[in-house]
């Protein structure tokens, strides 16, 4: 028989096992038929974000504008809504505002070179005080009566599934097939092992690089209408939150490595799992935020040092350097 690789991926869903058995088993009010409905809508929404930072990350890149590309164009289509304009319109007007802060971001990481650690930092609030400042009058936009399908997205079931969970499975196999069965999909993966090998072999790296944060926001834009979908509003004041830490840690915890061209869908599956069911474990114990993110790190840590055993980096890998 063929023995099953070990790799961080598999590190990673067996530790989500173990933690899922323990909690249904010790903590009260776990294994709920309301809990498990909120822990797999949360995954969902974490999970589509980290699709998005898992293209950018694979293309040797990081974002961290992505909670701001999901509130704030997100709180623009609402906006859009409310003073009467339909939905198609609202829409392209909400993602053109993001597309429009990827494209800067895009042109400045790979035309002026300057660190996408500080790009998108920058432009995340940029785009957040543009938002609060412009834009909005409230910090919670709601959406308004009357569009019932578009409550669907976040809201509906099929055959007893939450749409949430169809959505997440869909955006997983979409972006599973564009990046690993289009020659879009492997540029970026080929730019994100070497940009020089990939830049000689004839492939426009610098639009890629441009075009891989494109799609990452529109990822993260998708995800906050699946958010606004599923509670009828968008609280813009997410952009000061922690979850631009939890999509990283989903990102790095699943095997994605930081420094480029490793890594797929399956391990931003396995990382949302073990994230979600560990965020949510935590709050239910009330523990502290504090030290929730204390617990996070160093589980974070015990599977980066597993996976430097199991997976030893060789002296190529080494020299590329991560973020």
């Amino acid at each position: 028989m063929r023995k099953i690789p070990i790799n961080q991926q598999l590190i990673v869903f067996i530790i989500f096992v173990v933690l899922f058995v323990v909690f249904s088993t010790f903590l009260p009010g776990f294994l709920t038929t309301q809990n498990i409905l909120n822990l797999v809508r949360s995954v969902s929404v974490l999970g589509i974000l980290g699709l998005g930072m898992s293209i950018v990350v694979i293309g040797r890149g990081i974002d961290l504008s992505m909670v701001a590309l999901l509130a704030v164009p997100s709180a623009l289509v609402l906006q859009q809504l409310q003073v009467g304009h339909s939905l198609p319109y609202a829409l392209l007007i909400g993602l053109g505002l993001g597309v429009l802060t990827a494209l800067i971001s895009g042109f400045l990481i790979a035309y002026a070179e300057v660190p996408a650690l500080f790009t998108t930092l920058a432009m995340g609030i940029i785009l957040y005080g543009v938002g609060q400042s412009g834009l909005f009058q409230y910090e919670v936009i709601e959406m308004p009566k009357g569009f019932t399908s578009f409550n669907m997205l976040g809201q509906g079931e099929i055959l007893g599934i939450p749409s949430m969970v169809i959505t997440f499975g869909v955006s997983v196999g979409l972006i599973g097939l564009f990046m690993r069965k289009t020659r879009l999909g492997n540029f970026i993966y080929a730019i994100g092992d070497n940009p020089n090998a990939a830049r000689t072999s004839g492939i426009s790296t610098r639009p890629m690089i441009m075009f891989q944060y494109v799609l990452a926001a529109l990822v993260a834009g998708f995800a906050g209408i699946v958010v606004a979908s599923s509670v009828g509003t968008m609280n813009t004041r997410l952009f000061n939150s922690n979850l631009i830490y939890d999509v990283i840690l989903v990102v790095v915890l699943g095997g994605i490595g930081l420094s480029g061209g490793r890594g797929g869908v399956l391990n931003v599956v396995v990382g949302t799992l073990l994230m979600g069911t560990l965020i949510n474990g935590m709050t239910i114990y009330n523990i502290s935020t504090l030290m929730q993110d204390f617990i996070k790190g160093v589980i974070l840590l015990v599977a980066i040092l597993i996976d430097s055993f199991v997976t030893p980096r060789n002296e190529e890998t080494a020299q590329q350097g991560d973020i």
